[in-house]
């Protein structure tokens, strides 16, 4: 493996619930995930993944609930899978006063958000971060949110990738310019905090969102947070290209990956853009120990507490498919649904028995399992020739997943020059891309009103 390269960029995937990724592990002995609503649990995870130089934290969410699987919650209340959840952004104060430089991905569905006092809560928060705050794009794919929000079912699915792209233009108006850059003077003698003559009011008619006013909050150090987008489908690929910095993609090989990279960097630049100003992020799991061997046997002991059973109920929502109403071996039919388009593409014609096998461990991402070395060959493996920049690592015993990474992967990756061994100082944009405002290529661009 080449001792040279580009740096791999690094967020913990985690999310505000017991149950995330791999499914069952909350079962575990030493997984403390069901500590989940106490702040010390997450200001200690800030400060473990700071000191692993992390770039970030991504907090995944959903609006609803996974009621899909045998028609109800039955499996999904036991075993916790993603219910209870709580509020992502609830979460970034407490854990921005113990770190300096960790950024946090925060998932919020617009589909159910109103962009008025959206991009004022996300100003709030770019403010007290110091501008560590991105925002991971979704429009939702449950109908029980649709349901529990007054609507008989959800959108179609490029229908909300339409109101999406509305959603960011009215929140382009107000982050980029509403506020002159200038139009915070603060003098105390002539008594002027705000020029009024240099705060603008947006005045948008649009399909969605009828909006005019003044956006609440002074700018922020980043005035628009770092734009994360997750979506493979076509439609969101088209999404992807506009508007999104970072995007999480997943693939099954190294060379599926590159194809699909190849294709998102290709549509940036077909949109107007350059094709490095676009991160990429897949999902990954890691189970490491100091030798081979006694990785191995970590894993087998996980094995004993995962839910590939609940795993599959989580996907039966992804897919809006009932899948316990296959036989083991009997092909899965896709059929029509609004659900992830790419993943119930990717998965029709596959049987239960198959899914079980890839849901042993819970969770369905890469697995890398190994000792450091092997461990840190692989994800270069995957950065080198998939083409991406970084990865999503999930957590199987939490937070001892992430101890583990950090005592053992990073300084092996440090020691081949491929991870950093010191933040870089100022904004999470600035971090990843070396200036704190959108780059001027980027369409928020054209709403920016120079001082």
């Amino acid at each position: 493996m080449s001792q040279s390269g580009k740096q791999i960029l690094l967020n913990a995937f985690n999310m505000n619930c017991v149950g995330h990724i791999h499914h069952g592990m909350w079962t575990h002995p030493q997984d403390r995930s069901t500590e989940f609503t106490s702040l010390r649990y997450w200001t200690s995870l800030a400060k473990t993944l700071e000191r692993g130089l992390f770039d970030g934290l991504f907090i995944a969410d959903i609006l609803g609930v996974y009621d899909v699987y045998q028609q109800g919650i039955g499996l999904t209340a036991s075993e916790s899978i993603q219910l209870p959840v709580n509020d992502p952004l609830m979460l970034v104060s407490a854990m921005a006063s113990v770190t300096e430089h960790l950024g946090f991905g925060l998932t919020a569905n617009l589909s159910y958000e109103a962009p008025y006092p959206f991009a004022r809560r996300l100003s709030t928060l770019d403010h007290l971060t110091n501008g560590r705050v991105g925002w991971n794009i979704v429009t939702g794919y449950l109908d029980s949110a649709a349901r529990a929000m007054g609507q008989a079912q959800q959108s179609g699915h490029d229908r909300r990738y339409d109101q999406a792209d509305e959603f960011l233009d009215v929140s382009y108006k107000l982050w980029e310019g509403s506020w002159q850059d200038d139009a915070l003077v603060a003098d105390r003698q002539r008594r002027i905090y705000a020029d009024a003559s240099k705060i603008h009011q947006i005045h948008h008619q649009g399909e969605f969102y009828r909006v005019e006013g003044y956006h609440l909050s002074s700018p922020s150090p980043q005035r628009t947070p770092l734009l994360f987008q997750a979506g493979s489908s076509d439609r969101g690929i088209r999404f992807a290209a506009r508007h999104a910095e970072c995007t999480f993609v997943n693939g099954s090989t190294p060379q599926a990956m590159r194809a699909q990279a190849d294709k998102l960097r290709q549509a940036v630049v077909d949109a107007g853009r350059l094709a490095d100003d676009l991160k990429i992020f897949m999902g990954v799991s890691v189970i490491v120990a100091p030798t081979e061997r006694e990785a191995q046997e970590k894993h087998q002991e996980y094995l004993r507490y995962a839910s590939p059973e609940a795993g599959i109920a989580h996907f039966s929502s992804s897919t809006g498919i009932d899948l316990a109403r296959f036989e083991l071996d009997e092909p899965i039919q896709a059929g029509s649904t609004q659900a992830i388009e790419s993943v119930t593409r990717a998965y029709s014609g596959w049987t239960r028995r198959q899914l079980l096998e890839q849901y042993a461990l819970g969770g369905r991402y890469p697995l890398i399992v190994g000792n450091p070395t092997q461990v840190a060959e692989k994800l270069l493996q995957w950065v080198d020739e998939g083409g991406i920049d970084g990865f999503n690592l999930t957590r199987i015993v939490n937070p001892q997943s992430y101890i583990d990474f950090i005592d053992l992967v990073v300084p092996e990756l440090q020691q081949r020059g491929r991870y950093k061994t010191a933040y870089q100082p100022g904004s999470l944009r600035k971090k990843l891309f070396n200036h704190d405002r959108l780059s001027a290529r980027h369409p928020a661009a054209r709403w920016r009103v120079e001082a």
